[in-house]
């Protein structure tokens, strides 16, 4: 099965993902509309050609009209999950030591699953964001931040603030060359 408005796709990609996908980020969600694309074939394609790079998709979740999709550097985020300020955190959530990546994205889903929507706080940890504003955000109920953008900052502002500018050039380089028509997997000089 071939990926249904594969154009479209591929900018909603590069809109939302381009940290992810040129590899400064472990990981980037997205929400995508089930009637706008068929995402199961769109995500076989991406991770056939992707996975030359350590690059996949998974389905995280799903309701009624949309599909929410984790885009991720298998390296990067095993990396980051396997960090022991991560594995502290993720320990109070029921992830275990010896949980694989695998494992540890299932484990996601589930808690995804059982929040009726609400994202389980660790997420924070699987997208990259700094520890010190995962656990900021748990104290602080989502109040109470010093600086929001991606997310809400608790700790350093400038380091956010850096990494903020640098996730909007990597949207904005992705995006550009598929404004050029350079496909996605060209432009991240997948073959």
């Amino acid at each position: 099965m071939v990926c249904r408005n594969c154009a479209a796709f591929e900018q909603k990609l590069a809109f939302h993902t381009a940290p992810a996908l040129l590899g400064i980020k472990c990981a980037n969600l997205i929400a995508l509309k089930k009637s706008e694309f068929d995402i199961s074939a769109c995500a076989d394609e991406f991770n056939k050609r992707a996975a030359a790079k350590g690059l996949k998709m998974k389905q995280l979740c799903e309701c009624g009209v949309r599909m929410l999709v984790l885009v991720y550097s298998e390296k990067l985020l095993a990396g980051k999950l396997n960090e022991p300020e991560s594995r502290e955190l993720l320990r109070k959530y029921g992830y275990t030591d010896d949980m694989t990546l695998n494992d540890c994205l299932k484990k996601l889903a589930d808690r995804v699953a059982e929040n009726n929507g609400e994202f389980p706080h660790e997420v924070g940890v699987f997208l990259d964001y700094p520890i010190e504003d995962v656990i900021g955000f748990i104290k602080n109920n989502g109040e109470n931040f010093k600086m929001c953008g991606c997310w809400k900052v608790y700790g350093n502002e400038e380091t956010a603030k850096r990494k903020f500018e640098n996730y909007n050039k990597c949207r904005k380089y992705l995006c550009n060359k598929l404004n050029e028509g350079i496909d996605i997997y060209r432009a991240l000089k997948i073959s």
